[in-house]
């Protein structure tokens, strides 16, 4: 077979060829399909005119574990989609279900193959029908490495994440050319759907990538530290490292400084993270995107886990409705894959105002309570500071069915702030003071409520904080836990197909 790997180089970009040899191990991959091609004489279009059709299908390993992947390539008639094309991804996708492994599309197409008709449409069913079967089984994993517009949009869509490529990448629903006839509206095709837009507007993107080399790398990174498959009930191990390490005790004093004195004080949550977890392993998914949650996967002494935090250093740890669907989605994913999840809440609520109501906070808050509450895996809390109202009961709580809820010596669990609090206690009894008299009753009672309230002492006695623990021993704790619970199954159930979360 004789590629053009010129032609893609002349644009900054690998070949379809190229992408695939340098996101699986040397020499792992096999090709299948490679004789299949376009079947129909349509518009000057010949049959068997367009080898493999514009896409590579096959299959290979990284670091030895087996993925199906796939690559369009935009040197044969623009990548774009033809029934053949479409089909063999779809087969591509079939292969990787019944093969319980990953599935890696790279997309680089300019889109349905309007010489073919509905016969372009039929390919993209085909994909969409795969994709929705092989979510929550299989990882599915999409690179935007080119053109990606229309209806192609909606395979990337379903996948589980999104890596795009500064630069290369480029993902709409309707182009700059049919916004202009339609609305007037001048735009490029990067400002309206680049790399940076999906990472940091719309949330479509998981990962931002600098260029293509980098991003294979994150890809392999991922694909590494993912479940393969569903499994029932059973933690994921890391398969390189000695097992007896996990026996290791050890205690992180740094823990312990992590929390300002003054609770309106931020700091880095990644610093509360990185001190759990094995050291460089952790994966932040959408780590542009509602930058109030932190969300990713790491290793505690080797196991699999899903990271939920609130990140006080961005809007104060606030949820709203976007950081609500980052929080919600990754909570169904590791659901999906039993993989454990850890939450730090360090969290002052919803974030108010009537842009987020109009926007449906309550909808879109609504998605975090049902998918802690929906979950069966492992869910372990630890409340680092605040922990007011509704968001309290969001991240995790025991009333969501937490296993295990544990509190550092400076949470904070109320309704809400003692600030806020004594305003609406006393707010009356404060109306006809003097400003002086008024500031030292007003500071009385906010320490009043400091001091009976905003400690986890309440929460503990009635049942909703298991212990209070210190910060160095948090490590120690999550992984004495998740070893307990391997096994554990739910008991509560009701007869049912499935319940109707708040989309």
């Amino acid at each position: 077979m004789v590629y053009d790997m010129e032609k893609q180089h002349k644009l900054g970009k690998l070949h379809a060829l190229e992408r695939i040899c340098a996101i699986l191990d040397p020499d792992s991959f096999r090709e299948i399909g490679s004789g299949q091609t376009n079947l129909e004489d349509c518009f000057n279009i010949k049959k068997g005119q367009f080898p493999y059709d514009g896409v590579i299908t096959g299959y290979g390993t990284i670091n030895s574990q087996p993925v199906v992947i796939y690559s369009e390539d935009f040197t044969v008639i623009g990548g774009t989609l033809g029934k053949t094309h479409g089909f063999k991804i779809a087969n591509a996708i079939k292969m990787a279900i019944e093969n319980r492994c990953p599935v890696i599309g790279i997309n680089d197409s300019g889109g349905a193959r309007i010489q073919e008709g509905i016969n372009a449409l039929a390919g993209y069913g085909e994909i969409f029908y795969y994709n929705t079967m092989a979510s929550g089984y299989i990882p599915q994993i999409s690179i935007i490495a080119g053109n990606c517009a229309g209806g192609a949009v909606y395979s990337p869509g379903i996948t589980d994440f999104i890596f795009v490529i500064d630069d290369i990448s480029q993902m709409f629903v309707t182009g700059p050319k049919v916004i202009n006839a339609v609305t007037g509206e001048k735009i490029t095709a990067n400002d309206l759907g680049g790399s940076e837009v999906h990472a940091q507007k719309s949330g479509v993107a998981h990962f931002r990538m600098p260029d293509e080399r980098t991003c294979f790398k994150k890809v392999r990174d991922l694909i590494d530290i993912l479940p393969s498959c569903y499994e029932d009930k059973n933690l994921h191990y890391d398969r390189k490292i000695d097992r007896d390490y996990s026996h290791e005790f050890t205690l992180n004093t740094d823990l312990s400084t992590v929390i300002p004195e003054k609770s309106n004080q931020s700091y880095d949550i990644c610093d509360v993270i990185n001190g759990i977890v094995d050291p460089d392993t952790f994966i932040e998914v959408q780590a542009e995107f509602a930058k109030n949650s932190v969300v990713g996967f790491a290793r505690l002494k080797g196991i699999c886990v899903g990271i939920i935090a609130d990140q006080p250093k961005y809007l104060a740890g606030v949820m709203d409705c976007d950081s609500s669907d980052k929080v919600a989605r990754f909570i169904r994913y590791c659901d999906c894959y039993n993989i454990p999840l850890i939450t730090l809440t360090d969290v002052p609520g919803f974030l108010p105002g009537k842009d987020q109501e109009y926007k449906g906070i309550i909808r879109h808050g609504a998605k975090v309570l049902f998918a802690y509450s929906e979950a069966t895996t492992i869910k372990l809390n630890v409340i680092l500071r605040k922990a007011y109202g509704g968001a309290y009961i969001a991240m995790s709580s025991k009333h969501l069915r937490s296993d295990f809820v544990y509190a550092w010596p400076t949470a904070e669990i109320a309704v809400m702030g003692a600030e806020g609090a004594a305003d609406i206690l006393y707010g009356k009894q404060m109306k006809n003071m003097s400003d002086a008299e008024k500031a030292a009753f007003r500071q009385e009672k906010i320490d009043e409520y400091n001091e009976t309230f905003m400690n986890p002492k309440i929460a503990v006695q009635q049942g909703y904080v298991d212990e209070v623990i210190k910060p160095e021993a948090t490590r120690e704790r999550l992984y004495s836990d998740l070893i307990l619970l391997e096994h554990k199954r739910q008991h509560d159930h009701v007869d049912k197909k499935h319940g109707n979360i708040p989309l």
